[in-house]
């Protein structure tokens, strides 16, 4: 006797919706989602889909109709609720716009809960599509089965991001003239946490004073190279989740 399928199918497509969801709620996508379900993954009638609020968690739908702009479906099981992400802000200094767009597609993957962007003196770029880095962000919170889309700030420059900082939130600043080794200075603070990382130049003398006379700043440093800004931020990222996150589970 054959196997009964898994339900849902691992192959079903993820979408985050706007506006909470509820069991046998009718929910309509428009727009490039439609496109994407009716054109790229051709889906049909009967067919299951995976919605996100990123308030109630995840559900499978059913789609019951497809239309030529619009596409409707049905929730019908809530599958888990909204993840838990570990209280963790990557502060970077604006890069290029590709390069920026790594930053914000492997963030979202690796577990962050926030990305504030900063503005620094030898930034090449000083403004930033918020929109578009959502979009960048719901996409990779799809692709990798996220179900808590991180926040994303509008860019501030350095020292307005330090006038209105949080007490109780260390910064790791990743420093070019070195600091306490980064894994050990993750697994000696627990709590809330930011790191900071500059762009292409780094951050200039200035800048770096500032950083270390802040009341709440811990340097450290990334090892013996000097790492590209895109680099810098997603290798620490991911060292503080395998030291300090939730990749310790």
């Amino acid at each position: 006797m054959p196997a009964t399928p898994a339900w849902p199918p691992k192959s079903a497509p993820r979408l985050f919706v706007e506006g909470a969801l509820s069991r046998a709620q009718s929910v309509s996508v428009e727009g490039n989602q439609a496109h994407y379900l009716a054109r790229v993954m051709r889906i049909s009638p009967g067919d299951t889909v995976i919605l996100c609020d990123d308030i109630s968690g995840e559900w499978a739908a059913e789609v019951i109709e497809v239309r030529k702009r619009e596409i409707v479906l049905r929730a019908v099981e809530h599958l888990r609720p909204r993840e838990a992400v570990p209280d963790f802000w990557l502060c970077p200094a604006l890069l290029k716009k590709d390069r920026f767009d790594l930053v914000l597609e492997k963030a979202t993957e690796l577990g962050v809960a926030r990305i504030q962007p900063m503005i620094t003196r030898r930034c090449v770029a000083d403004k930033l599509n918020t929109a578009r880095a959502r979009q960048i962000m719901t996409e990779a919170a799809e692709q990798c089965a996220r179900t808590a889309l991180p926040e994303i700030g509008e860019p501030q420059k350095l020292d307005a991001l330090l006038r209105d900082w949080p007490t109780d939130r260390i910064i790791f600043f990743a420093d070019e003239d070195g600091g306490e080794p980064a894994r050990a200075s993750f697994a000696s603070h627990s709590g809330p946490a930011a790191l900071f990382t500059g762009p292409e130049g780094g951050f200039d003398d200035r800048e770096r004073e500032l950083l270390r006379s802040f009341h709440n700043v811990q340097p450290i440093t990334l090892g013996p190279r000097i790492l590209r800004g895109e680099t810098a931020a997603l290798a620490a990222t991911a060292l503080w989740m395998g030291v300090s996150g939730d990749w310790q589970t």
